[in-house]
C-alpha cells in the first residue's frame, strides 16, 4: 500500500523518514552539503510516500517572494522509475491548485524532462547549484 502523508518538521517520526531519504540520495549520492540541503525546513510544507510502511519518496514546498518554490524531491535509487516521484509531484501540485502565485522549482539537469512531463516549462539558462547544473522550471497554468 502507498501512502503520501504530510507532515512538518516537527514530527520526529515522518520528518526524520523523510530525512533518510534526502539524505541518501543528496548528501551520499550526489555529495551535496548537509548544510545546503537541510535549509528552511520550518517554513516548509514536508510530503513522504511510504510504502507498505517504508519510506521511499519525499518532497516539499514552501513560500518565497517569487511564489511558491517546490524543492527537495527525492526517490531512493531502488525504487526509481515506478512513478513514486509523479505521486508525491502530483500530491503537492493538487494541494496548491487554488493557489494563485507562480509555482516554480530549479531542476537538476537529469530531472528536467520529468518536470516537462508534468506540465513545467524551462525559464532562462542553466545555472550550478550545489554543484549541480539546474534550471528554472515554472508550471503552466
Amino acid at each position: 500500500m502507498i501512502e503520501i502523508i504530510k507532515h512538518s518538521s516537527a514530527d520526529e517520526d515522518y520528518f526524520g523518514m523523510a530525512r533518510m531519504v534526502r539524505t541518501r540520495v543528496f548528501i551520499e549520492e550526489q555529495k551535496v552539503s548537509f548544510a545546503e540541503e537541510f535549509d528552511h525546513e520550518d517554513s516548509s510544507h514536508h510530503y513522504l510516500l511510504v510504502e507498505n510502511g517504508v519510506p521511499k519518496a519525499t518532497g516539499r514546498w514552501r513560500e518565497t517572494e517569487k511564489g511558491i518554490k517546490l524543492e527537495r524531491f527525492a526517490v531512493l535509487a531502488n525504487d526509481r522509475n515506478r512513478g513514486l516521484g509523479a505521486r508525491v509531484l502530483h500530491a503537492i501540485l493538487n494541494d496548491l491548485n487554488d493557489r494563485p502565485e507562480e509555482i516554480y522549482l530549479h531542476a537538476q539537469i537529469t530531472a528536467v524532462n520529468f518536470y516537462l512531463k508534468h506540465g513545467f516549462e524551462k525559464v532562462g539558462n542553466s545555472f550550478v547549484e550545489a554543484d549541480i547544473v539546474h534550471y528554472k522550471m515554472r508550471l503552466l497554468r
